[in-house]
């Protein structure tokens, strides 16, 4: 059972007694509860997981470790405490600005993007392990138990995934940190770029990162291949394709994260609009030439 926000300051030792603590919640999230904590002249952000988070294959072990690890590097906020078995974490709040899509698809913005996810992708290992074909099938049998309706194409997409996995399955890739939900409210700028939320991080495909970052913010191929360039130094015609192809698997793991929701979230979103959004983004991408030709590259 979650504890009440009370509750949870109560166990905080370092805000046990203190007598002048302010909160104040923090909007943007869809999964967890936030809030900010003023206290003795400092700021915090408290985060309370939400209901039956290890469904979305949320460990919060293994967030606080990649937070942990990015806040090491300056790039994530520093963690102050880690609530234990209940997976709450306390971390610094940055005072620092969103980063609106317009704006961080602008050249320089992606060259600071492109050079944060270089430094993510060069940290130690972390734990747990993420990739986009298990973590759709694993969303799809969840769904499936909660007896979530599915798209009627979906068969149709699956087959296109087994696809992309098969291509990507002659060009093999080391295992790097990644942060695999580069959603736009997942980053800040105080100066630097700052990224938050490490709930879905774990060892996995640089390329993931590069193509979820792409996709959540509209960039067009050039755009994209800007995108490359910065973080690999040149562009080859398989990192084309690769990429091109990952932004497929992202959406759909990003409908597929929604469908889950449907089935367990008692939070009042349009979870199905945001699936159908997503799912249809992703069909899309595969019904254009670019993906036939994709797959041709490897």
């Amino acid at each position: 059972m979650a504890l009440t926000l009370e509750q949870t300051l109560a166990r905080v030792p370092m805000w046990k007694n203190a007598r002048d603590i302010k909160t104040t919640p923090l909007g943007g999230g869809i999964t967890n509860q936030n809030f900010r904590v003023d206290i003795g002249g400092e700021s915090f952000v408290l985060r309370i997981g939400g209901a039956d988070t290890e469904l979305l294959g949320i460990n919060r072990q293994h967030e606080y470790a990649a937070n942990v690890a990015a806040a090491t590097i300056g790039i994530a906020p520093e963690v102050i405490y880690f609530m234990e078995p209940e997976g709450y974490l306390v971390t610094r709040f940055l005072n620092a600005r969103p980063i609106p899509r317009d704006e961080i698809s602008q050249p320089e913005n992606i060259r600071r993007v492109a050079h944060v996810l270089k430094q993510i992708h060069a940290l130690p290992v972390i734990p747990g392990a993420f990739s986009p074909f298990r973590t759709i099938e694993d969303y799809a049998a969840t769904a499936r138990r909660y007896s979530v309706a599915f798209p009627a194409n979906f068969d149709w997409l699956m087959s296109r995934l087994r696809e992309i996995e098969a291509v990507f399955a002659r060009e093999s890739f080391v295992p790097r940190p990644c942060h695999n939900d580069l959603l736009n409210e997942n980053f800040l700028d105080d100066g630097n770029i700052r990224i938050i939320d490490w709930e879905y991080a774990g060892m996995g495909d640089p390329a993931f990162d590069l193509a979820n970052f792409a996709v959540h913010h509209g960039l067009d191929e050039e755009q994209d291949k800007f995108l490359l360039v910065e973080y690999f130094g040149e562009v080859t015609v398989r990192r084309v394709a690769r990429h091109t192809l990952m932004k497929i698997a992202s959406d759909v793991r990003e409908a597929m994260w929604a469908m889950v929701q449907i089935g367990i979230s008692k939070l009042d979103f349009d979870f199905r609009g945001y699936a159908d959004k997503h799912f249809a983004r992703g069909a899309g991408m595969i019904r254009e030439a670019r993906y036939l030709e994709s797959l041709q590259k490897f």
